[in-house]
Parts: structure tokens; C-alpha cells; sequence
């Protein structure tokens, strides 16, 4: 074969620096990470309580090297404070750590409602209303954890109708962080949360694009004002 055949024959290969193989974690440190993460979220671990690894171990049912493992990806994510000398410990956020997140989602979710008031169809909205029930019978079962869950359940389908795949994308990044700031404020707004909810389905419903935006817009400022009562 003629070098004007193989095109690069006289091109000098760079020499690059050798590099270590990437290192992919093993399933099992993330399905322990996942769980002491929901149960950080679900306040079964309190903010500032001392995580004993070898109690977590026993807990989940594994080795205490995963465990430790996972404790250390939890506090580079900002879940779990490790402390020289004294262990792991649960993060507990500050008011200006909660105002962000809970600022970020405003603007997150206002746009998702405009959206999907205008892509939602008939199967949508039904969607919608069936996952508002849900939300209801939680609240009237006074059970937090299923009321968090069904909050974030309906808010995700909000941004999946409104069919942006990067603001889709940045609901889920923030998605178990506003659910862990959520938490402890699922009880106090309960049914008002879940009228509010009602207000923007309707919305939605009637493709009434600025209407939604502002009635989201509106119920997540409120939760970010329960939240940071102190905060502008």
C-alpha cells in the first residue's frame, strides 16, 4: 500500500506521559453510598450524628472497607464531615446552604412549569393528577418520608413534560439535596403544598405557559422562605 494510501504514514505519533488506568468504583461502595445517602435524606441519620462505621456495617450488611469507602465519596459530595482524630459525622447545612439550593430550584422549577404547560398532553396531565393523589393520601397518612417522595416524584414529572433534556438533567443533579432540605419542612407545609400543587396542575392543564411559571414560582419561594425565614 502507497503512503498516499494509508494518508498519515509519515506522521510521528506523539509520546504522551503514561497515565494510571481510571479507576471505576465497585458497585458495591455506591449501592452503600445510596443508601447512607437516603438515609441522611430521610433524617434516620440526624444532622451532626456521629457515623460509627462499623454500626453502619452491621446495619446494611457488609464490610466495614465499603462503608469507608463510601464515607469518603459522602464527604467529597458534601453529605458527611470527617474529622481528624473523631469519625465521620452527618453534615448539618447552614441557613445560606439551604437558601442557595432552595434559590437554584426556584428558577429550575418556574421554568419546568412553563414548559410543560406547553408540551403536556391529556396522558401528562392525568400523570400529573394521579401523583397529586398520591401526594394527598401521604399527607393524610402523616407519613414525611412518602410526602417527600411524592413531592419530588410530581416535580420531576413536571420537568419531564416540559421535554428540556438539560433542565431535566439539572433537576435530577439537584434532586436528593432539595429532598434532604425538604425533609424537615414536608410536615409543616402539607396540605397547603399540596393545594398549591392543585393550583399548577390547572395550570399546566390549560397550557397557560406564564400562569404556571408564576404559581411555581410562587410555591417554591414559599418553601424557601419556611426554609430561611431570615433570608431576603
Amino acid at each position: 500500500m502507497s503512503e498516499r494510501d494509508h494518508g498519515t504514514s509519515n506522521a510521528t505519533t506523539p509520546t504522551r506521559p503514561a497515565r494510571r488506568p481510571i479507576e471505576r468504583p465497585g458497585p458495591l461502595r455506591q449501592l452503600v453510598f445510596d443508601a447512607i445517602a437516603e438515609m441522611i435524606i430521610n433524617q434516620d441519620l440526624s444532622p451532626g450524628e456521629h457515623l460509627n462505621e462499623a454500626d453502619l456495617a452491621a446495619n446494611l450488611g457488609v464490610s466495614r472497607q465499603p462503608v469507608r469507602e463510601a464515607l469518603q465519596q459522602l464527604q467529597s459530595e458534601g453529605w458527611v464531615n470527617l474529622r481528624p482524630g473523631q469519625g465521620a459525622f452527618v453534615h448539618q447545612p447552614t441557613e445560606e446552604e439551604t437558601d442557595q439550593l432552595l434559590g437554584v430550584r426556584v428558577i429550575l422549577e418556574a421554568e419546568s412549569a412553563r414548559l410543560a404547560a406547553l408540551a403536556r398532553t391529556d396522558a401528562d396531565v392525568a400523570k400529573l393528577w394521579l401523583l397529586w393523589q398520591a401526594g394527598k393520601d401521604a399527607v393524610a397518612s402523616h407519613e414525611r418520608s412518602r410526602m417527600v417522595a411524592a413531592n419530588a416524584e410530581l416535580h420531576a414529572c413536571i420537568m419531564a413534560v416540559g421535554g428540556n433534556a438539560v433542565l431535566a438533567e439539572l433537576g435530577r443533579t439537584v434532586d436528593r439535596r432539595v429532598r434532604w432540605h425538604y425533609t424537615p419542612l414536608a410536615v409543616v407545609r402539607g396540605d397547603d403544598a399540596w393545594e398549591e400543587h392543585a393550583d399548577l396542575i390547572r395550570a399546566i392543564e390549560a397550557g397557560a405557559a406564564d400562569e404556571a411559571a408564576a404559581i411555581m414560582r410562587e410555591h417554591t419561594e414559599r418553601t424557601r422562605k419556611i426554609a430561611h425565614p431570615n433570608g431576603s
